[in-house]
């Protein structure tokens, strides 16, 4: 049977952090639209939906086969992206945007809020009687939104983690000392659990850092971290730890709020955490203040907070890469299946070998919600457990080996 599509145009946006493999979806979902006869237009909007409202829009259908693999394997958002949460007001505008460009199908890649955005605008599409067919897109580094296994962008940013802090621990055991790594993940830990990868399975395993891992989803302790470096510092001369952005107390506060006063906000009145290296400078100095070598000196300690660096890095997973592609092209076949609105979920089938499905999800299975890490993916109040390493590692492709005298 023939179904009765809606004839006009498409619009695609990109929104949030950026990702090593964003532009895959992009371009996932741009060929599969140029195959799509009631598209008559292809719309990449400028900076996600700010750029919509604001007719800034560039005709993708144009763009060469040759050019759009380049983009597809080039880091970062494409179109530019947007920290914008449409509220149901903006949501209006970007619907009155979307009649005027007779716009029919919205595809729109990016996380939480991003999906909260394609229910809004759904949802007053079809108040208003207005045909129009909305799919978010899945993406983000966090790993955390809900119904999937794992999320486009989260095993590239796993993967230069765990590099990252192979080569770190390296010169940590050269001129050894503590050394502190501040990693992105503001409520959940998937992304700063990743640096465990690093140790590798050898013989050398459990003296490679990093050596404590501190997570969102567990309490944080000043006091209980200080004894953890001490004990590990006199076990191995050096001490090399893994700490997410987002550690909180018991009380549920941002632990970098209890250290250091007068923080900056972001648009949404949230504590202003990635890039920012008030948390790594705040526990450098708590350990220095109360760790001491055997002889009563202070020990070495230094402070990294990689930032932004990790999301976009240019050595992308193979299978990240794969899977934000194949994301795209799907939400793609959904409206062409007559498909009214949705996102989309990896499943996993196996893990050796690796092999995973995609499933139609609901936008309010996934829109404004938070996955966190399981109780059984971590040991402990410092550690991962093996079953996090089973579930990531097969993620990131392969990972050098490195080996010392």
């Amino acid at each position: 049977m023939k179904l009765d599509l809606p004839k006009g145009n498409a619009a695609i946006g990109q929104s949030g952090g950026p990702t090593a493999v964003i532009n895959e979806s992009l371009v996932g979902c741009v060929k599969a639209l140029r195959k799509f006869t009631q598209v008559k237009k292809i719309l990449g909007m400028r900076h996600g939906v700010n750029g919509l409202v604001k007719d800034q829009l560039v005709d993708l259908g144009r763009m060469n086969k040759e050019h759009l693999e380049k983009v597809a394997t080039t880091p970062s958002a494409a179109l530019g992206s947007s920290r914008d949460k449409p509220d149901a007001e903006y949501c209006q505008q970007i619907l009155a945007a979307c009649q005027k460009h007779k716009i029919r199908y919205f595809f729109y890649i990016g996380g939480n809020d991003s999906s909260d955005t394609c229910r809004i605008v759904n949802e007053l599409a079809h108040t208003s009687g207005y045909d129009m067919r909305c799919f978010h897109v899945p993406k983000t580094v966090d790993n955390d939104l809900m119904m999937s296994d794992h999320c486009p962008g989260f095993p590239s940013a796993a993967r230069f983690l765990a590099q990252a802090f192979m080569s770190d621990s390296l010169d940590n055991a050269s001129l050894p000392g503590v050394k502190i790594n501040v990693v992105m993940g503001r409520h959940a830990g998937f992304l700063t659990a990743a640096a465990a990868l690093a140790r590798g399975e050898g013989k050398d395993a459990d003296r490679n850092g990093p050596h404590l891992i501190y997570l969102p989803e567990v309490p944080f302790e000043s006091e209980r971290f200080l004894a953890d470096v001490e004990r590990v510092y006199s076990r191995l001369g050096r001490c090399q730890v893994a700490v997410s952005e987002g550690i909180q107390n018991a009380a549920g506060a941002p632990v970098v709020t209890t250290l250091v006063q007068g923080l900056d906000r972001d648009t949404h009145g949230n504590v202003q955490l990635s890039g920012v290296a008030a948390l790594g400078d705040a526990l450098a100095d708590l350990v220095k203040k109360n760790v001491k070598t055997a002889s009563g000196a202070a020990v070495r300690v230094r402070a990294d907070t990689f930032g932004y660096l990790q999301r976009c890095w240019p050595d992308p997973s193979p299978i990240d890469s794969a899977e934000a592609r194949a994301v795209g092209k799907f939400a793609v076949q959904l409206a062409m299946k007559g498909e009214l609105s949705g996102s989309v979920a990896i499943i996993r089938k196996s893990s050796k070998p690796y092999r995973s499905d995609l499933k139609h999800i609901e936008l309010g299975d996934v829109a404004g919600k938070t996955k966190h890490m399981p109780p059984e993916f971590i040991d402990g109040h410092c550690n991962v457990s093996k079953a996090f390493i089973k579930y990531c590692r097969p993620l990131v492709g392969e990972l050098p080996e490195m080996v010392r005298i």
